[in-house]
């Protein structure tokens, strides 16, 4: 079955950096949109970022344009989420998902495949 599992969450100040990493099995990964999403506690899930196909399209939230940078290999079934500058905003668990598609979209609903999440923690 389709599985995605996050890594890379911690806990770190303000200011410095993190890797996320999202490895996919059980589909064919090159025909997944794949996006990053996350929900702080008490607050509505919120789209992060997304990558198309081929990795040539990204889009972002404006919250963490300019800071945050989507990328993925096809050839090892993995998305990346490097988040640099971080605030203590950006605080929450972060969820992989994937949607089979060739459109980036920033709904949660038009994904299918989500990962358990992980969290991130960034203290002032």
């Amino acid at each position: 079955q389709v599985q995605l599992v996050e890594s890379g969450g911690g806990l770190v100040q303000a200011g410095g950096s993190l890797r996320l990493s999202c490895a996919a099995s059980g589909l064919t990964y090159g025909r997944y949109i794949m996006g990053w999403f996350r929900q702080a506690p008490g607050k509505e899930r919120e789209f992060v970022a997304g990558i198309t196909r081929s990795g040539s399209t990204t889009v972002y939230a404006d919250s963490v344009k300019g800071r945050f940078t989507i990328s993925r290999d096809n050839a090892k079934n993995t998305v990346y989420l490097q988040m640099n500058s971080l605030k203590p905003e950006d605080t929450a668990v972060y969820y992989c998902a994937g949607r089979q598609d060739w459109r980036v979209t920033s709904y949660g609903e038009d994904y299918n495949a989500w990962g358990q999440g992980t969290q991130v923690t960034v203290s002032s």
